[in-house]
């Protein structure tokens, strides 16, 4: 259900600008197989880049959102997008290890800074479809994240890695596009009845129930990340050792993955503007189950439409997600958006440095085999309050 004062030229503008920032790090995954190839690296070493760039994320972007929920930054967007863009430089003439170390954090950081204050903009410009706002900005990201393995396969992988700093002008090209929506995220904020998020809208509900719900809400993006992390971090391993595909291969199956994902995550939210999100979020990751514990199991051809399946479904949970904890907190945007972002990232990170460790000491299978449980947490969303609970 979209308003009719939704702003879809901004919404379009900060989605296209999260469409390159996602895009950038999926890049850096997908080119797993070069560095590991040109650098020697362990699977331990490439689930230590993941964490890098991914905790990086983690940690500041909850502060960033609760200092911009006091003292909004709009012109910070582009400043994120520029950092992004030195991130992938470095990262393209890396002689070592530890500069590719950096070259990550750099990335994570100018992540960390893009998504609160994004999110924000995503509300601002909802017109109070805010389901639908939240799923057209994530949409944006995971397109990117799914173009990211095929532009390594057909641009970085038959040359060199080097080839990834002509992909530093699509971070020049965002920050153009920021620099646009930070003059628009100006003038609503300084029109306080633009920039009013509607609190009243909201049912107060008791200290209590806030916080049990977050927390569930919370062990449900882990459940959620950390599954994904074992697929984004290591797929293209899993396929090449298993089935024997070629690198380039195993990268456009990961693309297919991944654009199953942002197919699934522009569902989630409508749908949940809808009939709730409680119904999407149960839906979403408890329902991926039955599929997750198959895909050990399957042939190329069922791990392929397995793993569409996974995508479309589990992806539809983070939008719905953000929203449902938006509305236990209201007026506090940047703080649960940095949150919410950040302890993906955080999980997403640690799950890649951790399923690293498992896959030297035992094998990639039995990494798909034991992250293949995580979904039943999602029993939890019983727990949760309903549509009536949240609304006054």
């Amino acid at each position: 259900m979209i308003s009719k004062k939704t702003n879809l030229t901004i919404l379009t503008s900060i989605s296209g600008s999260h469409l390159l920032n996602d895009m950038m790090q999926s890049i850096l995954v997908a080119i797993y197989p070069i560095l590991q190839s040109d650098f020697s690296l362990t699977f331990s070493q490439i689930g230590l880049i993941t964490f890098t760039y991914q905790c990086t994320a983690s940690f500041l972007q909850p502060l960033i959102g609760i200092y911009t929920d006091k003292n909004p930054k709009p012109f910070s967007l582009p400043i994120g997008m520029l950092l992004t863009m030195f991130g992938f430089i470095v990262l393209a003439f890396a002689t070592n290890f530890h500069i590719i170390l950096l070259a990550a954090s750099m990335i994570g950081i100018g992540s960390a800074i893009f998504h609160p204050e994004s999110s924000r903009v995503a509300r601002l410009a909802s017109g109070g479809s805010y389901g639908f706002a939240q799923s057209f900005f994530q949409v944006g990201g995971n397109l990117g994240t799914s173009l990211g393995p095929l532009l390594a396969a057909l641009i970085i992988t038959p040359y060199g890695k080097q080839n990834m700093g002509y992909f530093s002008l699509c971070a020049l090209l965002g920050a153009f596009i920021l620099f646009r929506v930070s003059k628009w995220y100006t003038a609503q904020y300084k029109n306080k009845k633009s920039n009013n998020d509607q609190v009243s809208e909201t049912k107060k509900l008791s200290r209590k129930v806030v916080v049990i719900s977050l927390v569930i809400l919370l062990a449900l993006v882990f459940s959620k990340a950390f599954y994904l992390s074992s697929i984004t971090s290591y797929y293209t391993f899993y396929l090449m050792h298993k089935f024997s595909v070629t690198e380039q291969d195993s990268q456009i199956y990961l693309f297919i993955f991944l654009f199953s994902v942002a197919a699934g995550t522009f569902m989630g939210g409508p749908i949940g503007d809808r009939i709730g999100r409680k119904y999407v979020i149960w839906i979403s990751i408890l329902g991926v189950a039955p599929f997750t514990l198959l895909l050990p199991y399957a042939n190329l051809s069922w791990t392929i439409a397995l793993s569409i399946l996974i995508g479309l479904i589990l992806s539809s949970a983070f939008s719905a997600i953000l929203v449902f904890a938006q509305e236990l907190v209201p007026g506090k945007v940047g703080t649960v958006s940095g949150l919410f972002f950040g302890f993906s990232f955080g999980m997403g990170g640690l799950g890649a440095a951790i399923l690293g460790k498992v896959a030297d000491k035992t094998s990639i299978e039995y990494v798909y085999t034991l992250c293949s449980y995580l979904p039943l947490i999602g029993l939890l969303t019983v727990f949760l309050p309903g549509k009536k609970a949240l609304k006054g």
